[in-house]
């Protein structure tokens, strides 16, 4: 009788052990196992690559948990790719031309030097266009009297560039500006029976081709 009991309390504690080990194993096979999953879950759905911070250089994406947000999803996207250095020009000419005008004014001076890289009449870079010379004169007169090179570009410009770039556009096809109050009599002949005036503000007067 004794021994009886005894046996029967063997098997149930082997049921009991082997029962035990089936979760354990079940539980190490499942962790095992997360890794390959989420991997295999995050390369289902390819992620785009991270915009660059225009002047920080850093990646620009939030994380919420597992997934990766991508900002360009958000922000509004660049019109206009611009190397650096055509980046700075365009930064300098505005600031040179537009400096005491309010952002409309900045942004419309932007958007001439932009018109005019997309028009083949013109150098096709914000460069070119800025250092352009016809009959041996630039075509902005801060480059000619050498303002250009001197100037502190300012936060207020960079913003009002940087909607341009983003495309906001304001000039109506605008390929010229000029002060009239400033410039020379001959010149604003030229302006006026050569080209068709669009619009006014601040202290230009901005023309597109007849």
């Amino acid at each position: 009788m004794y021994r009886k009991f005894v046996i029967q309390m063997f098997l149930c504690n082997l049921v009991l052990m082997t029962g035990w080990f089936c979760v354990k194993e079940a539980q190490l096979n499942a962790l095992a196992a997360a890794p390959a999953f989420r991997a295999e879950m995050s390369g289902s759905i390819p992620c785009a690559d991270p915009r660059v911070d225009r002047f920080h250089g850093t990646p620009k994406r939030a994380a919420s948990g597992q997934r990766i947000v991508d900002y360009t999803v958000i922000e509004k996207e660049y019109k206009y790719d611009l190397a650096q250095a055509d980046y700075e020009a365009l930064l300098k000419i505005v600031q040179a031309e537009a400096g005491n005008e309010d952002e409309e004014g900045k942004m419309l001076v932007a958007g001439v030097v932009l018109n005019r890289v997309d028009n083949r009449r013109f150098p096709n870079t914000v460069t070119g266009v800025v250092m352009q010379q016809k009959g041996g004169s630039y075509q902005f007169s801060p480059v000619a009297n050498g303002n250009y090179y001197k100037v502190k570009v300012s936060q207020d410009t960079i913003d009002a560039v940087e909607k341009v770039l983003k495309g906001e556009d304001l000039t109506q096809g605008a390929l010229y500006f000029v002060s009239r109050k400033s410039a020379d009599p001959e010149k604003m002949k030229w302006f006026d029976a050569s080209l068709v005036k669009l619009f006014e503000h601040g202290g230009h007067e901005f023309f597109t081709n007849k």
